[in-house]
Formats: structure tokens, sequence, C-alpha cells
């Protein structure tokens, strides 16, 4: 582990350190983020400060002795079986579900959300690249549906809804409101703040998201939203709203069952 956190971790007592809920961990090659509620999973959201370091290398910081699954992103709502993204050429898909012990499901994101979810009961994961397109198209739904198919219990998953943009710095035009469900309902759930310009909203696609899994039947202390916001902590995050940079950041879990 390192002697002392990289900036901006050199003040314990201030900045990002004191986040409820999650947990930076530190290695010999850096620090990454975990959800406290994953905790008995392997599993990491990794900053720009691992640019470079693709999913390959990234795994060997969280687990050992695990094969890599990862997908060629499209802004989809397509979950795929982590076995039919084992190697390159990566299937184009948004999301992944593990079907065998050992397996690292990983995604990435430069303002869109990474979704890590996890069934405690039987050890099994998925991960999902949750941008606007794909809460609209229910990718987390998906997910579940899929973790269901192979025996999970909807009321064992938590949710782990990793540093995205957030809704003070996401304005959207209001038919991409309109397709993530009821703009009441999104409004009272904090998903859409008022924008100063006509036909806008101020989109937290976190908070629509859970909005979206609660509706789906999920309780709200089984979903944690990450409070960093990419586009504001660019010492952090690459952003693609803020630098309009092709550049990503990486998140991965790993699977503990078949």
């Amino acid at each position: 582990m390192s002697e002392r956190l990289p900036p901006p971790f050199d003040r314990p007592d201030k900045g990002f350190n004191d986040l409820e809920g999650w947990t930076w961990v530190g290695t010999y090659g850096g620090y990454y983020l975990q959800c406290n509620a994953l905790q008995s999973f392997e599993h990491g959201f990794f900053t720009r400060q691992w640019q470079g370091r693709e999913p390959e290398e990234l795994v060997g910081y969280v687990s050992a002795g695990v094969s890599v699954h990862r997908l060629k992103q499209v802004h989809s709502g397509t979950v795929l079986q982590a076995s039919g993204a084992a190697s390159s050429p990566w299937p184009e898909a948004d999301g992944l579900a593990s079907d065998q012990a050992g397996q690292s499901l990983w995604v990435a994101g430069a303002d869109c959300t990474p979704a890590l979810i996890a069934d405690p009961a039987s050890g099994r994961v998925a991960a999902c690249h949750a941008g606007w397109r794909g809460v609209a198209a229910r990718i987390l739904e998906t997910a579940i549906a899929q973790l269901e198919a192979s025996g999970c219990q909807r009321a064992d998953l938590q949710v782990a809804l990793g540093p995205a943009v957030s809704g003070a710095n996401y304005q959207v035009e209001r038919c991409v409101s309109e397709q993530l469900g009821s703009i009441e309902a999104l409004q009272a759930a904090g998903a859409l703040q008022a924008d100063p310009q006509p036909e806008r909203d101020r989109l937290d696609i976190r908070l629509a998201a859970r909005q979206q899994l609660i509706g789906a039947g999920l309780r709200r202390e089984q979903i944690h939203l990450c409070p960093l916001c990419t586009v504001e902590q660019g010492e952090l995050f690459h952003s693609w709203r803020r630098d309009q940079v092709k550049a990503v950041q990486w998140s991965g879990i790993v699977s503990q069952a078949a």
C-alpha cells in the first residue's frame, strides 16, 4: 500500500476521503473506490489516475486468477452473459451478467454511471454502463432479470451506482427526460431539476436510475449512490461533458459462483 494518498487525497480530514458508505482502497499501484455494501465482493471503481491501464491489468489490483470480460459499449440496453465477452473483438453491449465463478466484469465511463450489482446470497454479479440511453432502455432491470433467471432473488441484490455526472452539471432536452419515465415522478425523486432554458432539464442520471429500480421492486437501502461528480472532480475523473476528450475510467467486479 502507498505510504500517502496521491493528490487530492493528501488531507485525510478534507476533500474526497470521507465518503459515507464508500472506501478508498490503497495498493502499490494507486487508489480505487469501493462501495461498502459490496465489501464481500472483489470490486473497484477506478479513477483517471489509472489512465492507460486496461482491465487486463487493473484486474490484478482487485483479484487474482480470474478471467476478464468486457464489451464494446454502444449506449444500449443490451446485457450479455459474461462467457460471451471473453476475448477480442469484444461484443457490442453495455451490460454483463456472470455465468461462472471467477469472472471479472468490466465497464467504462466518462460521465455515464458505472453500475455494479452483486448478490451476496449466490455470489453472482452484473456490471452495466448506464447513461441516459441505457436507463431509458432499462438496462439495470434487464441485468437484474438475467440474475434472477440464474437463481438470484431480487430482494438480496445490492446495487452500487458509481461516480457520474451530477444533475447540476448535466443539461438535457426535455425530450430526453421524457424517455426516462414520468416527468412528475422524476421530479419527485429529485432526478430532474429546473433549467433556465426552455424545454431543458438538469438530469441526475443516478437518481433517475434509483427511481427506476425502486419502481422495479428494489428497496432504497439496496441502492447505493456515490456522491462524486465526474465533471466537478476533474483531478479524479475523465469527463466527456467537461473536456470533450475520449478518455474513460474503468469499474469492475468479480463473481464468486456460477
